[in-house]
Formats: C-alpha cells, structure tokens, sequence
C-alpha cells in the first residue's frame, strides 16, 4: 500500500506571518514615534515649513536639478556589470527594484529577487545575472562603508573632530574586514569557492528540510562558475564599475548637500566635509533596515548629526526632509510606472 504524501507542517509559515507582522508594527512604531513626538524636538514642525516656503526659485531649480542627475546615475553601474543591458533597460530595472527596495519591509530581498526576474525574462543568462547582483551589490556595500571612512578622515586633516564619526569609523573597519574576508575565502581559489558553495547548499538544505521542501543543488559548481566571470568582469571593467558605482552614491548625497544650502545652511555652519560625515554615518548605521528605506531612522539620525555639527534645527530638519523627498518619492513614482512596462522592452539574445 503506497504511502500518502504528509502535507506540508503549517508551523514554520505561520512564525513566519507572525514575524513579518511583527516587523511591520515595530516599523510603523518607530515611524509614530520618530515624526509624532522626536523630530518635533528638534525642530518645530511651523518653523521647518516656514523655512520650506523661504526657497527662492533659483533654489528650487538647484533642488530639481541635483534629482535629476541623481536618478540618470542609477543605471551606469548595472550597465558596467551586465554586458548588453542598455542604458534604458538599467533604468527600468534599477528604478523598479529600487522602488521595491524602498516600499517593503527588509525590502532588499525584494530587490534584488525583482532585479533577478527582470534581468531573466529580458534573456540574460543566469550566470551573468548572478555576478552581476554580486559585483553591484558589494561593491554599494564597500562604497557605504568607505565614504564614512573617507570623511572621518576628511575631517580628521581639516582639524575637527567627532566620537560619533570615530566610532562610525571602526564599524566600517570591522564591515570591510568582513566582506574582506567573505571576498578571499570565495575568489581566491576554485577549491575556496567550491568549499563555500557545498556549505552554503548544506546550509539552505537544512532549512528546507524543517518545511519539507526539496534540497538544493549544484551550488558549489554554480560559485565556481560565478568566481570565474566575477574575476574576469571586474578585471576588464573595474574602472567602469568603480566610477559609476561611486558617482551614483556621490549624487545622492549632492541632493542633501544642495538641500542644506537652499535651507541655509552655510558652509560656515556645516562643511561639505561634516555633512559628508553625517550623511555617510547615517547610511551606515541604518544598513540594517528597521523600516522601509529606513524611514523616520534615516531623518532622525541625519537631522540630529547635522544639528551637532553646527546647523540651525528647523534648517537642518527642512533639509532633510527636502532630501529624503527628493531621493524616494521620485523613485518610488518612477519605479512603479516603469515596473509595469519592463516585459516590453527588448529581450537581449544571451539566454541559457
């Protein structure tokens, strides 16, 4: 008498509701608690509109224009990393999975599964699609911790001085030690990587397992295979990937400091140096999302640094605020309105 197949145990889906849920309550507590009782400590949300509505045309111009060249710096670094991706595609594709990103809880994930099934309906190869996710996605991570590092240095030469940014400092020692680390165990041998790939498989299998799915496989082949173009992608274009990669970071962070001078915040006040530090820890500190695209924390956070570097608090919030409109409503609209067109745009030829 055959046996009949046990249904699938309720248990671990059930924690996982109860875990997205409770992700989702404490997100939406923070947001209440962060704009509803704290920011208004900083500054008076009268006086914050007031210095919005002070904002000459000129400056308006400035603002719209730094979210422009912001948005036009998204799809360069996926166009380094993907050969045949072209500049439109990158576009749709990293506005879509960045609006993504930005929308859902631990969005990330989302992100980068999204980015995954685009690239793949559009008929580029696994493979080339997976170094791609890798090169891209480590390569914002090294530049998330580097730019802190650059600018506590920055500030360091210039004379200043701050045990936030010091401290924001050694974390990104220890990250890059890290992803370091991470980087030589996978690339410096095919055995290295092979090793990584089978734990990796064993691990996710022993998940699978408790909810009695089927095991992977093939994944230590699959990384040898991926060490391998990763080596030769980024051999024959790190300068591309370098540029573009920095460049998009560096126009986010324009629109902040364009934002801080239209407010009125003067060098005098805040250098370049210090809102780059400010700007660059916050980024680092919120790298594990509490919320989605890290809202309320990011605003918190930067307002308070930028106060303690000199800004007036109702300037410093305005600032803020302006820059955080700027950098996701923008993608967020945009993302939306392309993601429902991306299957019509042009299939490459490379599929497997």
């Amino acid at each position: 008498m055959g046996s009949e197949a046990r249904p699938a145990d309720p248990e671990p889906s059930r924690r996982s509701q109860l875990r997205r849920i409770a992700a989702a309550i404490v997100g939406l507590a923070v947001v209440a608690a962060v704009f509803g009782a704290l920011l208004p400590r900083i500054a008076d949300y009268g006086e914050v509109w007031a210095v919005v509505q002070s904002l000459t045309a000129g400056e308006l111009a400035a603002l719209a224009a730094a979210t422009v060249l912001n948005i036009a710096t998204f799809a360069p670094p996926w166009m380094a990393a993907l050969p045949g991706l072209g500049y439109w595609n990158a576009t749709v594709l990293t506005q879509a999975s960045t609006a993504l990103s930005i929308a859902v809880p631990g969005g990330d994930a989302a992100g980068i599964a999204a980015s995954y099934a685009m690239l793949r309906g559009w008929g580029f190869r696994r493979q080339a699609v997976a170094v791609a996710v890798i090169v891209t996605g480590v390569g914002n991570q090294l530049v998330n911790v580097l730019l802190p590092l650059a600018a506590l240095a920055l500030l360091v030469i210039s004379g200043g001085s701050s045990p936030v940014l010091l401290t924001a400092g050694l974390i990104g020692i220890v990250v890059i030690l890290v992803l370091t680390t991470a980087l030589v165990l996978v690339l410096r041998g095919e055995r290295q990587a092979f090793a990584v790939g089978r734990r990796a498989q064993l691990i996710v299998n022993r998940g699978l397992a408790l909810i009695r799915r089927p095991g992977r496989t093939g994944w230590a082949e699959a990384l040898v295979r991926v060490r391998r173009e990763t080596i030769d992608l980024v051999s024959e274009r790190w300068a591309a990937l370098t540029v573009s990669i920095v460049a998009g970071h560096l126009t986010v962070f324009g629109v902040l400091l364009v934002a801080l001078r239209a407010t009125g915040v003067g060098s005098d006040q805040v250098s370049w140096i210090e809102a780059l530090a400010a700007w660059g820890l916050v980024r680092l500190l919120t790298a594990v999302p509490v919320t989605p695209g890290g809202v309320g924390i990011v605003e918190l956070g930067l307002s308070g640094a930028l106060v303690g570097f000199g800004a007036g608090n109702a300037e410093a919030v305005a600032a803020v605020l302006l820059y955080r409109v700027l950098t996701v409503v923008p993608t967020l609209v945009l993302g939306m309105l392309l993601g429902l067109t991306w299957r019509r745009r042009r299939v490459a030829p490379a599929a497997d």
